[in-house]
């Protein structure tokens, strides 16, 4: 469980080729390189390696109409899918099931991954799509134009067959931008009770409530923000500039009531007409809150955990800042090659699957298998549509196994599903708990009872050979003495006076 660094770069002015690379976060080493690669901005999307399937990369290559996808376990090229026309950004969904990419003439495609097939495809903005994003749950698609608009697109609308002639209608448009979008940041929170970040050339960034489809605050900056990143619990976001400034705006501040208590308030929310403007030179360092990087920013994220913000630069290198001392913790030369820049930059757990590391399983034949990719469609067709045949990995067999053990139901499961249906409603809630293996615990209740059987039966037969003894002994006993012996069930009791009535009752009886 080691969170590492994962960066992309490609050239700038220089003719050589970009890569994608992986660091450790705490360390600075290099973990895997993966080459001929040189994707832009908003133009690489990771599917993280779950369950049984590993992990892929999507690079888009510029000024081709060409995709392509990497796995962890291969530091090549695994597949290169041909695409309708030429992308300008792409995104894929948390679950990794769809794909979305834009182009320069303002059209949208969607994919589903494991089976390619192109759900849709429509003229979402007027010019160039810069940034798609999917919400949290991937209910919900966000594109950003150089339009200065963004649209919110509901995923299942986009998949229905029933409107699949027809135009798709955006949820929402966001239109109070008025210079090309650059990043768009999705808040947690179910689609569409989340807020979203824009940002955008003209010095603005804003808050938008996609449930109530407005907006909320606007932060006004001193430069053109590039990117941004935000808090996982939306406690504050970080906006970075081309010009080497990253600026952290808190999105609630302290403030001293009429009792001079302390009372935490949120900033901004009133609307429109909300306008914070975010200064460089606040005499007050504690409320300007301003990184100096002093190279051109790229790319912004943060770690898993919150604690580390992470800046890609234009000389590709990228510095780890210590999130509440704004320290520098250390600096990654990702990208040493002169002339490359930054484009992609995020944070993830190690991959098991990641080449040359040792795999959790610790099986090197088997491992875990790649998740299977089909090459996209490279327009919508209905016959694959209606089929929507889908690749899937089955569970790894382990060895001495048949293919037929997957369709099975073992003796063992057999018997604990039985014993939990026919329980009795009386048994104590402890033994519920503690009945880890009930299988095992019936074999040996069984076992149990069958040895409680053969020692009563081993009982019994000595009650009855002492009762034979005894029979013998009394017959002899009154044979000697010239009596008649009695009847089985006239045998006078060993406490009463054989001259008594008990003798009397006999023979009136006899």
């Amino acid at each position: 469980m080691r969170e590492i660094i994962l960066t992309a770069s490609a050239p700038i002015s220089t003719p050589q080729t970009g890569s994608i690379l992986l660091h450790d976060i705490l360390t600075g080493t290099s973990l895997a390189s993966f080459k001929q690669t040189s994707a832009a901005k908003n133009c690489t999307a990771i599917i993280s390696t779950s369950g049984a399937q590993g992990g892929l990369m999507l690079a888009v290559q510029p000024d081709k109409s060409l995709l392509n996808v990497y796995s962890f376990q291969k530091d090549q090229v695994s597949l290169k899918v041909v695409l309708p026309e030429r992308l300008s950004c792409i995104a894929v969904d948390r679950r990794g099931q769809f794909c979305a990419a834009g182009t320069a003439q303002g059209r949208i495609y969607v994919w589903e991954i494991a089976s390619g097939i192109m759900y849709n495809s429509w003229e979402a903005h007027y010019r160039q799509v810069t940034v798609l994003r999917f919400t949290p749950d991937g209910e919900a698609l966000l594109s950003g134009s150089d339009d200065s608009g963004i649209s919110v697109w509901s995923v299942f609308r986009l998949l229905d067959d029933s409107v699949r002639d027809e135009i798709p209608e955006a949820y929402a448009d966001l239109s109070d931008h008025t210079l090309p979008i650059t990043d768009i940041a999705c808040g947690f929170g179910p689609f569409p009770s989340c807020r979203v970040l824009t940002a955008s050339t003209d010095h603005s960034v804003k808050v938008w409530d996609l449930e109530s489809k407005s907006l909320l605050t606007t932060f006004q900056f001193p430069h053109a923000v590039t990117c941004i990143a935000w808090d996982a619990a939306e406690r504050l976001f970080f906006a970075a500039s081309g010009d080497g400034y990253i600026h952290q705006v808190n999105l609630s501040r302290t403030r001293i009531d009429k009792t001079h208590g302390r009372v935490a308030e949120a900033v901004g929310g009133t609307g429109v007409g909300d306008i914070l403007s975010v200064a460089e030179d606040d005499p007050d360092e504690s409320k300007r809150r301003l990184i100096s990087v002093g190279e051109p920013i790229t790319a912004l994220s943060l770690s898993l955990t919150g604690a580390m913000l992470l800046a890609g630069t234009a000389l590709g290198n990228v510095h780890v800042y210590d999130v509440p001392s704004h320290q520098l913790l250390r600096t990654v030369n990702a990208h040493p090659g002169p002339g490359l820049a930054v484009t992609h930059l995020t944070t993830l757990l190690k991959p098991p699957d990641l080449v040359g590391h040792v795999r959790l399983d610790g099986d090197k034949d088997g491992g875990i298998p790649v998740r299977p990719v089909v090459p996209f469609q490279r327009m919508r067709e209905a016959r694959p549509r209606e089929a929507h045949e889908v690749m899937m990995m089955l569970p790894h067999a382990q060895k001495g196994t048949t293919h037929d053990s997957v369709t099975t139901y073992p003796r063992e499961e057999l018997l604990r599903d039985w014993e939990f249906f026919v329980q009795p409603r009386s048994r104590p809630a402890a033994e519920h708990e503690n009945d880890t293996f009930p299988a095992a615990r019936l074999d040996g209740r069984t076992t149990e009872l069958e040895d409680e059987v053969a020692r009563l039966k081993t009982q019994l037969g000595r009650a009855k050979g002492i009762n034979d003894v005894m029979w013998e002994t009394l017959k002899q006993s009154m044979s000697a003495q010239g009596k008649e012996m009695p009847a089985l069930g006239q045998i006078p009791d060993s406490h009463e006076d054989t001259n008594g009535r008990g003798r009397k009752r006999g023979k009136t009886k006899g």
